[in-house]
């Protein structure tokens, strides 16, 4: 809001209001939240698809319009609201509540107290192409200290900037380390069951739906069970010394924690468990939140019932846990880089730079990927330049092993001991071994068919144009009329995703064709202009520059077609409510990127998953952005969906940092929950070896039984439902706990 001092773009108002939009319906049905707003910014990865979901599925309402003012009315107290909307009238509608989204603002004292270089705003300088690092050498900055953001990409900046700091310390690494040591752990074979139960409040995220006193009653009472309470936050800090406490005090050996998602924090309270003296695998959780709390939000009766379902079932399977052995292997201190792009690059140099061996490996003879087609960035940085000295500082680093118009055909092995078959365009083939694989495999720019593309030298994609821009093409200088087409290619039915860049190279192209040609007149047919963060800069600096936007609605796409030798366009224009004709000397699509098609090939060879549009899917999107569920595999620029240079730098070291955290270890240690193989029982059917979808059971010809690796074997428990003898057991799982458990449910149900 320009108003206020503050021209550029939050970034994250849009969604956060359509996520509040959402939990408010969720929990009360009855209501009707409007969103209104001017552009709607959903341009990270799925964000369209959340956007979208919220209209047609859940019945949020957008309105696209300006408001101008607020004010109550005297007799029902309720608001009402003045807008100027999409079709050029002034409104009122009365609401009970007006939630204001409020942009952000930049850190105090960043300049003062730390001596950086700031905007206009306040916000911290940063280097073009990699933003986490600050004017000054030796601070970093990260999320909305650099730019406003959102959540996942400010972790992945936040996990960036560690691994600058690491790179930097890396001579000095684990001299200043102090190792926590835990106690020995007490032996609890023989001993009878005594199960501590801790049920959590979360806040009012439980407490508000279940009657958590009930459910401690309840737990109180169950065979086992010799200690209950409540928490208000069992996650927290103070929970865990106080739940060491109770497990010495109270001398129990098993535990049952039942509170939220044991994705987030079952972790937690197994290394609290095994901090107390006892094996970390003698420990079970409930999730009362998720499946209690949250889905029958409206059923309090029935949510506090299913609780103590859910508690009794876990004392149940509680009761039966064996202590568990993890085991260890030796790790490769050396990462495999699948992708010669900026983000590949930057990944292997920061891992050389970190003093590790790294195979860099792409499928073409060239360095540089989809970077080669961009010129200049929306700062005017020279692109060109910048992956000049990026591609010879891989060819000139000595820890960078570069194989280019190499294929990866084949991987094996595990976290920290993977083994990679990489064969050229002549059939040689390479066996690497390395401990991680960062993925950088790039995307690749949509194709059209439309608008006449391909069938007329006047229709041009925007990095067409930008190489002419840049090449100072005389042939510009003869141009009078330029009209771009937004969201070619995405937020349409086989693409439903925004590919983030697309705007910002309009409006970047549209400034630097009117320095060139000023007299030319230039317009931008959009859906919606998302130009986030400082972006917004752009977009105000070329409205001001005489460049036309011109808004057409979704499912009245713009039509380009030949008239007596020119170009027409004609476009429903959405807020003037009539078709707009432009005769154009150049015509410019703005096409979105594609994911690349060798990630079909990819994905199964890592044992990755991609989404729907074939990008890679991370294992969280806000807790690990740069992830993947299998163990030692990490990913990183456009592989992982359309972003820019800077943000798929950023993802790049971030990437690094986190293949960094496997080959510091000498070891890694293996899960417990593994599958074992009952000799006497298996019959060599080889069953299990060719449904474990990770690859972890071989063949003993010898002894004709089924080996399971536990380095490979994740837990899922597949082998063991398939085998027919029962001789594949998943530890932690056996079917007299899975048993008990069911017998429990039922017996409650009876109650």
């Amino acid at each position: 809001d320009g108003t206020v001092g503050n021209g550029y773009c939050s970034s994250v108002c849009c969604m956060y209001a359509t996520k509040q939009a959402l939990i408010a319906k969720e929990h009360l049905p009855s209501i009707q939240p409007t969103i209104f707003f001017i552009d709607l910014r959903a341009y990270g990865k799925d964000f369209e698809k959340y956007y979208t979901g919220a209209e047609s599925r859940h019945g949020i309402r957008f309105v696209r319009g300006l408001v101008s003012g607020i004010r109550e009315k005297q007799r029902s107290k309720n608001l009402l609201l003045r807008y100027l909307d999409r079709d050029g009238r002034m409104r009122e509608e009365e609401f009970d509540l007006v939630v204001l989204s409020i942009g952000l603002e930049a850190p105090r004292g960043l300049a003062e107290g730390l001596g950086l270089e700031v905007n206009e705003n306040g916000f911290a300088l940063s280097d073009p192409f990699l933003p986490v690092l600050s004017s000054r050498r030796g601070v970093l900055v990260c999320g909305a200290a650099q730019e406003p953001k959102d959540i996942p990409d400010t972790v992945t900046q936040a996990t960036a900037a560690a691994g600058v700091a690491s790179r930097e310390l890396h001579r000095a690494r684990g001299t200043l380390l102090s190792r926590r040591e835990h106690p020995p752990e007490r032996d609890v074979r023989g001993e009878e069951p005594r199960v501590g139960a801790v049920i959590c409040r979360c806040g009012s995220n439980i407490g508000g739906f279940v009657d958590v006193p009930a459910v401690v009653e309840y737990a109180r009472g169950l065979p086992g069970v010799v200690f209950a309470e409540e928490r208000l936050y069992a996650c927290s800090q103070d929970a865990q010394e106080w739940i060491r406490q109770v497990v010495k005090e109270h001398r129990l050996n098993r535990l049952v924690v039942a509170s939220c998602t044991p994705r987030t924090h079952q972790p937690l309270f197994r290394e609290t468990l095994r901090s107390a003296g006892i094996n970390k695998y003698l420990f079970e959780m409930a999730n009362i939140r998720e499946h209690c709390s949250w889905v029958h939000m409206r059923e309090p009766e029935w949510a506090t019932r299913k609780a103590k379902y859910l508690v009794r079932m876990a004392v149940e399977k509680a009761r039966r846990l064996e202590p568990l052995v993890e085991g260890e292997s030796e790790v490769i201190p050396s990462a495999l880089v699948l992708g010669g792009g900026v983000a590949g690059m930057n990944a292997a140099l920061h891992l050389a730079g970190s003093g590790y061996r790294v195979y860099l490996v792409e499928k073409e003879e060239e360095l540089g990927g989809l970077a080669r087609n961009i010129r200049f960035n929306h700062r005017g940085e020279d692109v060109r330049a910048y992956l000049e000295d990026l591609v010879a500082k891989v060819r000139g680093e000595e820890l960078v092993t570069l194989f280019t118009g190499h294929r990866l055909v084949e991987v094996s092995g595990f976290v920290g001991r993977f083994r990679s078959l990489i064969r050229d365009g002549e059939g040689r083939e390479v066996l690497l071994e390395h401990g991680a694989i960062v993925v950088a495999t790039g995307g690749g720019p949509y194709r059209p068919t439309e608008y006449l593309y391909g069938r007329d030298d006047r229709v041009l994609t925007q990095w067409e144009l930008e190489e002419r821009i840049a090449d100072r093409d005389a042939g510009l200088g003869e141009l009078k009329r330029v009209v771009m087409i937004q969201c070619v290619g995405s937020r349409e039915e086989e693409r439903p995703y925004c590919s983030k860049v697309c705007c910002t190279e309009a409006v970047k192209n549209a400034l630097a064709l009117k320095e060139v040609v000023p007299r030319a007149e230039v317009f931008i047919l959009y859906r919606d202009v998302r130009t986030y963060g400082f972006r917004e800069d752009l977009y105000r600096r070329a409205r001001e520059a005489g460049v036309v936007f011109l808004r057409f609605q979704d499912g009245e796409r713009p039509e380009v077609r030949r008239v007596d030798g020119a170009l027409r366009v004609a476009v429903p224009e959405a807020g003037l409510g009539e078709e707009v004709v432009i005769d154009a000397d150049l015509v410019v699509l703005s096409t979105g990127i594609v994911a690349n098609p060798d990630n079909a090939e990819l994905a199964p060879m890592l044992k990755v998953p991609r989404n729907a549009e074939g990008f890679f899917l991370e294992a969280h999107m806000k807790l690990r952005p740069v992830d993947f569920a299998t163990d030692g595999v990490f990913l990183c620029g456009l592989a992982h969906a359309p972003k820019s240079i800077e943000e798929s730098v950023a993802q790049a070291v971030a990437a690094a940092a986190r293949a960094e955290s496997v080959l510091c270890r000498e070891k890694i240690v293996t899960e417990g929950v593994v599958a074992v193989v009952d000799a006497e029982r298996c019959s060599g059917c080889r069953l299990c070896v060719r449904l474990c979808p990770f690859e972890a059971v071989s063949y003993d010809g010898e002894r004709r039984v089924a080996e399971v690796n536990p380095s490979l074997c994740k837990g899922c428990g597949t082998c063991a439902a398939a085998c027919t003898a029962g001789a594949s057991r998943l530890q932690g799982f056996r079917g007299d706990q899975i048993f008990a458990q069911i017998e429990a449910a039922a017996a409650a149900w009876e109650e």
